[in-house]
């Protein structure tokens, strides 16, 4: 019980917004626990972060290339203060890694309201809102490595209320063009160790053409990638802070999961470049096991001082949940995604 001159520390509500509201959240220098954590959640084959010999060589840097998800983790995890509330993130739109990140670099990020619109009311239902928020994350230099929107929605203090607030959200964000997407892919990297690694390079990859990964992955430790990160949206901590009575997965541990198994029938990939979008159609709870399946739709051949290719690709995960499959297991979709990789 809270005392009556108590202190209440707590997200804001919808009605706490404006356009234009800007905040940040502490630094986080990243370190080889970071990595660790990353690596045990998920079993990513991404080569790179996983060698530091053939990064230091490939790289011309002595430090270990951090895992791009990991990079995406941190930042998302610093703009939670305005999503505390969160019932559920819509979508992502326009994220570009424009510049490596190394173990060791410090992620700074700053995040700024850019639109509002409360949902329709329903009888029945609490107000709601979607918050769109613009987040640009810096190194230890100034230099911008990464910058992208995301829209969660907001639960209204007054669960009657009519804030008026109408913006489009369809014009919040864009894609990066694919100049942006090709400036972003490193320049004079050494490429050379890449010619004996075995499995599908881009060349081998035929667009339109379906992959499916028979290995399901099981939702565990969900709370932990959430605090590791900063994330403070209670609905991942906290169940009664769930619209379905139990915590709900951080999205992009939804994502991260897919991109792991994507790995195993990509195992050439250098890393991911770009988010064309991102949408969570489901939501995921712990034990959910999730299955992914992709296709290339575009590969772009990239110029000697960069070398490999561009692949676009686009990819659906699935939560199964309940008894196993046969017997009543439920399935729904959860991810459409369509992101950008540089391949060998």
């Amino acid at each position: 019980m809270t005392e009556h001159n108590a202190i209440l520390l707590s997200g804001p509500w919808f009605e706490d917004f404006h356009v234009g509201l800007q905040f940040d959240a502490p630094a986080i220098t990243l370190t080889e626990g970071h990595a660790s954590l990353h690596q045990a959640l998920f079993g990513d084959r991404l080569r790179l972060p996983l060698d530091r010999h053939s990064s230091a060589r490939i790289t011309s840097v002595e430090a270990p290339l951090a895992h791009p998800l990991l990079v995406i983790n941190v930042a998302i995890g610093q703009s939670t203060w305005a999503s505390q509330r969160v019932k559920a993130n819509l979508f992502y739109r326009g994220l570009l890694l424009q510049r490596p990140v190394f173990i060791g670099d410090t992620l700074y990020t700053r995040t700024r309201v850019v639109a509002l619109r409360q949902n329709r009311v329903q009888e029945g239902r609490a107000a709601t809102g979607i918050v769109a928020l613009e987040m640009t994350t810096t190194n230890q230099r100034g230099e911008t490595v990464l910058h992208f929107w995301r829209c969660p929605m907001i639960p209204c203090r007054d669960p009657a209320a009519r804030t008026g607030h109408a913006d489009d959200l369809d014009a919040v964000g864009h894609a990066a063009d694919l100049e942006a997407i090709r400036a972003a892919v490193p320049r004079h990297w050494n490429l050379r160790d890449t010619t004996g690694w075995s499995g599908r390079n881009a060349a081998d990859c035929p667009l339109h053409r379906r992959f499916e990964i028979e290995a399901r992955d099981t939702v565990t430790l969900a709370p932990e990638l959430v605090r590791v990160s900063l994330n403070m949206a209670m609905a991942h901590t906290d169940s009664r802070a769930s619209y379905l009575g139990e915590r709900l997965v951080y999205g992009g541990h939804t994502i991260f999961m897919a991109f792991a198994q994507i790995t195993r029938a990509l195992p050439n990939l250098l890393g991911i470049v770009a988010w064309e979008s991102c949408d969570h159609t489901g939501p995921v709870l712990e034990n959910d096991r999730l299955r992914t399946h992709f296709m290339v739709t575009e590969a772009i051949a990239l110029p000697a001082e960069q070398g490999g290719h561009l692949l676009r690709i686009h990819a659906e995960c699935f939560a199964s949940r309940g008894v196993p499959a046969g017997t009543g297991e439920e399935e729904s979709r959860v991810l459409d995604w369509q992101f950008w990789v540089w391949s060998a």
